[in-house]
């Protein structure tokens, strides 16, 4: 397997810093680096050359200003061309990603004075979880997740990845994340692989939950034990939906805030982005972040960690969105957008309240129970009788009422999307779908 020669540089640097972390690495990661090609030729150019004889990147410029047409520049007229139309760099606009993690260190203060990467844009968390998967992840590498888990993660790391997923069950009899089940699949597990990568992802999609400060503090304590005892750990937050509290007890900080220094054969990664924590979902923004015990410069260690990372995005797809970026960085800086977003989240925290309301109605015990959820955008309910598809479909075609089903008892309901006026008769267009299924299906067995 040939390597190329700025990647052994950059391998080289990794492991002077962790050599753990080359262990850690997949194949694809391991020969991983950011090109000098046209991108860095480009930057050298910026600094050197007479604008009017900068003949580097394929763009066109008129007067040493990005070309552009009219017609286009007329919807985004407070952001110049050269901020919206020409390429990002790879890593993401630098402006952008300061501030991020100027920002990120604010939401977590346990962060402060903690040694993290800069954080790389990526296109959204779905193509951060692409990224992550390219670098870190082999045929047959374990992946543990709960049983409550969003579907595209087996579509990117085990149908295009190869991997194998193990899970356990996210829910103890008692309410609450099931800390037991979580200690036995990750020792299971490390002991029959010399690497293990844990998904932690809260709030929690499908089902709204995040864990309680005494939870995450146990989750910390079990992996920085599996690490402490030889086992390589990768740990991943899914943060997707970071900030979208709307109970106390919750904790309010990313795991990867306590698990970023805890051992040396400890990978702590994590995946955000303005996507929903700043309600632009289709902007395409997120961010991949990376913190773990090193030895020397921290500085050089991570500049090759996100080399490695750029190097991948430059090979996919190429940069994120320049428009998009600008954007969030406008709507970061902004002095309105904290107010804004509070009022959103109050907005969505309302309706979670109306749900759990509305789901005290002794009616509905024999249709179904409610998961615990306290979080995010979502909810989940286990039915009693009828099948999740089934039920899925009878709703949409007879009530008109749109659901997602979730193996055969599972059923999530978004609340995001449904006014807080209207919460009440979606469930009870649920609870009348759930009775016509038990209805046909007495006739049919009568």
């Amino acid at each position: 397997m040939r390597i190329d020669p700025i990647a052994q540089e950059l391998n080289a640097v990794i492991k002077n810093g962790n050599p753990h972390l080359m262990e850690m690495f997949s194949k694809t990661g391991r020969r991983l680096f950011f090109p000098k090609g046209i991108l860095t030729q480009t930057a050298e150019a910026r600094q050197k050359a007479y604008d009017k004889f900068n003949a580097t990147i394929g763009i066109a410029t008129e007067g040493l200003h990005t070309m552009c047409l009219p017609s286009v520049m007329s919807h985004i007229s407070d952001i110049r061309p050269s901020d919206s139309l020409t390429y990002a760099p790879s890593h993401g606009i630098f402006t952008l990603r300061n501030e991020w993690r100027e920002a990120m260190i604010r939401k977590n203060p346990s962060l402060k004075n903690k040694s993290v990467s800069m954080p790389v844009v990526t296109n959204g968390i779905t193509h951060g979880l692409s990224v992550f998967s390219d670098m870190f992840i082999d045929p047959d590498d374990v992946l543990i997740f709960p049983d409550k888990m969003w579907g595209n993660n087996y579509l990117i790391m085990s149908v295009r990845g190869d991997a194998r997923i193990s899970q356990y069950r996210m829910f103890s009899e008692e309410g609450g994340f099931d800390l037991a089940a979580f200690e036995a699949r990750a020792r299971q597990e490390a002991r029959n692989n010399y690497k293990v990568v844990v998904f932690l992802n809260f709030p929690n999609n499908p089902t709204g939950y995040t864990v309680s400060e005494k939870e995450g503090d146990r989750i910390v304590e079990i992996l920085t034990k599996v690490a402490e005892e030889g086992t390589n750990v990768i740990a991943v937050t899914d943060d997707a939906y970071f900030g979208l509290y709307h109970e106390d007890g919750t904790m309010k900080e990313s795991l990867f805030a306590r698990l970023c220094d805890r051992h040396p054969r400890m990978l702590a990664v994590k995946l955000d982005g303005a996507t929903k924590e700043l309600f632009v979902w289709g902007l395409r923004v997120g961010f991949v972040t990376y913190g773990t015990v090193i030895n020397g410069d921290t500085t050089a260690f991570y500049e090759a960690l996100e080399k490695k990372t750029a190097g991948n995005i430059r090979g996919s797809v190429s940069s994120v969105s320049h428009l998009s970026q600008s954007i969030v960085l406008k709507t970061i800086k902004s002095p309105n957008t904290q107010k804004q977003r509070a009022e959103n989240v109050e907005i969505l925290k309302r309706r979670a309240m109306r749900v759990r309301e509305v789901l005290t109605n002794p009616k509905y015990e024999d249709a179904w129970e409610m998961y615990p959820f306290n979080s995010g955008c979502f909810m989940c309910l286990r039915l009693r009788t009828a099948n999740a598809e089934t039920l899925r479909i009878h709703l949409l075609d007879k009530y008109k009422v749109g659901l997602i089903s979730i193996g055969p008892t599972d059923l999530r309901v978004a609340f995001s999307t449904v006014d807080e006026e209207n919460i009440e008769t979606l469930f009870e267009l649920i609870y009348k779908g759930i009775k016509d299924l038990d209805s046909q299906f007495t006739i049919h067995n009568s």
